[in-house]
């Protein structure tokens, strides 16, 4: 599979199919490490720091689809806050 390197704004980029992300497993907005290895250029998944045990996003995925959340209120204002 063929690719260009193209100027967008100050730098350059490429553009990699959806096919080719998913087969790897990546998203839009994951962070990739990059390394120069010879003449070629490396990415691979960045290492995920996760606080905790959980990440928030794993958590929301996990969310079933149907459940509706309500707004609660737990009290009056307490400062200058504007309701």
């Amino acid at each position: 599979m063929k690719t260009t390197v193209q100027q967008w704004g100050n730098s350059q980029g490429i553009r990699v199919p959806k096919s080719c992300l998913e087969t790897v497993g990546l998203h839009v907005g994951d962070e990739l490490e990059m390394a120069i290895k010879g003449d070629r250029i490396e990415l691979r998944p960045a290492r995920r720091a996760i606080r905790g045990r959980y990440r928030i996003e794993d958590l929301a995925a996990r969310m079933p689809a149907r459940l509706r959340l309500k707004e609660t209120r737990v009290g009056g204002p307490v400062g200058r806050e504007v309701w």
